[in-house]
């Protein structure tokens, strides 16, 4: 288990980069209303047009994301995925990664938590940069912003990057 002081200390880090990203990002738009104030009020315009019209998309995205790991709990993939021949659980991972989407701040305590029900870590760092790089339940929303193609093409190579990463990690450590 986690020290409280460990997280606490991590939660305490989060918050300051979140802050620093906030301060920098409120900067550069006084920069850029001194700089243009017209060409800047027509971009956040823009922006706010882009994100109306994609909000029921990225509700629709958080929705699956909920229902996936209300559907495959942590415990419950670790449990298929420990049973497993390593490279048959690679595989297996990697797929559990591509359906699951989390932010890669959950993903690392969540790949502890696989590790230590027993998972390997070739399976480990499948699960873990297919869940980043692979997007199951953003699929829809990436294919309408950029083209079936450019999403096909995304997805399957970094799926493929994914196990080459695993297994030169597995074959590392």
């Amino acid at each position: 288990m986690y020290d409280e002081n460990i997280i606490e200390k991590r939660s305490r880090d989060m918050d300051i980069f979140t802050i620093a990203i906030w301060v920098i990002t409120a900067g550069l738009l006084v920069f850029s209303f001194v700089k243009d104030k017209a060409k800047t009020k027509d971009a956040l315009k823009k922006a706010l047009f882009m994100g109306r019209g994609m909000a029921l998309s990225i509700f629709a995205v958080i929705f699956a994301i909920g229902l996936i790991l209300a559907v495959l709990p942590p415990e419950q993939i670790a449990d298929i995925i420990a049973k497993q021949n390593v490279f048959v659980a690679t595989i297996a991972a990697a797929a559990f990664g591509t359906v699951t989407l989390i932010p890669a701040f959950i993903a690392f305590p969540l790949i502890g938590t696989l590790a230590t029900a027993g998972v390997g870590i070739m399976p480990s760092v499948a699960f873990l940069t297919t869940l980043t790089m692979v997007g199951v339940a953003t699929f829809p929303l990436e294919k309408r912003e950029f083209g079936i193609k450019f999403a096909v093409t995304r997805n399957a190579l970094s799926f493929i990057f994914a196990i080459i990463i695993a297994v030169i990690m597995g074959a590392i450590l």
